[in-house]
């Protein structure tokens, strides 16, 4: 019986140390306002992407079928911005005009020789997505590009031939308004959630 009260000062002794935590204190900043305290913090940005997703089978469909084209043309707008960096790199570097037009015939041939067998089996509205996805990416219209690159009377028999098919290369990438749908799916595609 005498071993009974060291048992219990024992265990009740490992309870009190277990139950006892270090509190370690951390300090936030703070900001003044009118007098009050208040807490500082910093949060990270977040962006809201609204994808409105339709009601509709009809309307479901045709968004589905917005984010496949999406999909399709997608990596042809980065590699149009990534290929227009590397020629104007090479261009800015050119003597003459007899220079710069020969390095852009150079380019063009790589282009079609690459990507021309891919870029012919788009269809029309995939056509169109990529129009807008190269403005989106390189920050000018693809008839301002041609312009810049070719000259303009190229750049205006592109244009004529362009909407003899529907086209129309000066088309501006506007993601507020019409293209809105468009850029929220893009940023979903870079973020990998689709």
């Amino acid at each position: 019986m005498k071993t009974l009260p060291f048992i219990l000062l024992f265990v009740s002794g490992f309870a009190l140390r277990a139950g006892a935590q270090e509190f370690k204190s951390r300090y936030l900043p703070v900001q003044v306002i009118n007098g009050d305290t208040l807490p500082y913090i910093r949060l990270h940005e977040v962006e809201v992407i609204s994808l409105s997703i339709p009601h509709t089978a009809r309307k479901r469909r045709k968004l589905t079928k917005l984010i496949k084209n999406i999909k399709r043309v997608y990596p042809f707008a980065k590699l149009a911005a990534v290929q227009l960096r590397h020629y104007d790199k090479e261009l800015s570097m050119a003597k003459n005009d007899r220079e710069r037009r020969k390095i852009m015939k150079k380019a063009e041939g790589e282009i079609k020789q690459r990507y021309g067998g891919e870029l012919k089996r788009l269809t029309f509205s995939q056509g169109l997505i990529l129009i807008k996805l190269i403005d989106r990416e390189t920050g000018e219209s693809s008839y301002k590009l041609v312009e810049e690159l070719r000259g303009n009377f190229t750049a205006f028999f592109y244009q004529a031939f362009a909407r003899l098919w529907g086209y129309n290369l000066k088309v501006k990438y506007d993601p507020r308004g019409e293209d809105r749908q468009i850029e929220a799916i893009v940023k979903m595609i870079e973020r990998g959630q689709i």
